[in-house]
């Protein structure tokens, strides 16, 4: 298990800094776009995954993990969501930290629940 958490935690962390320097090349930096995507995505795929896992034998305990804990660990980053929300607020900019906040919780939520859908659709 230790083994598919590292592997699949060293593609996360790539998979983050390849697709928030997109995401920021698409939109800019004045908000925290790049945190924003890689935070929906780990949410509608750790949906997906954990429904899909939990009712199917096809994926195993140990890829399980691998997936979420390792790549979805790696890829997603409750940490710099948190420091990009501390900047904004720093900075004065009240509005887009709550903005930021509530709509990064709200849709977080919302593509986990997708994420739970598609899933079950593929079952």
């Amino acid at each position: 298990m230790v083994f598919y958490i590292a592997i699949f935690g060293a593609l996360g962390c790539l998979s983050r800094y390849y697709l928030q320097g997109w995401v920021y090349n698409l939109f800019g930096r004045g908000l925290p776009y790049g945190t924003f995507a890689v935070n929906i995505l780990g949410s509608f795929v750790i949906g997906l995954i954990m429904e899909y896992s939990l009712s199917s034998e096809l994926i195993s305990p140990n890829l399980r993990s691998g997936l979420t804990i390792g790549f979805l660990g790696g890829l997603t980053t409750f940490s710099s969501f948190s420091y990009e929300t501390f900047r904004l607020l720093e900075d004065g900019e009240f509005l887009f930290a709550l903005l930021n906040i509530f709509a990064s919780v709200l849709v977080c939520v919302l593509f986990t629940w997708s994420g739970v859908i598609a899933a079950r659709y593929l079952l």
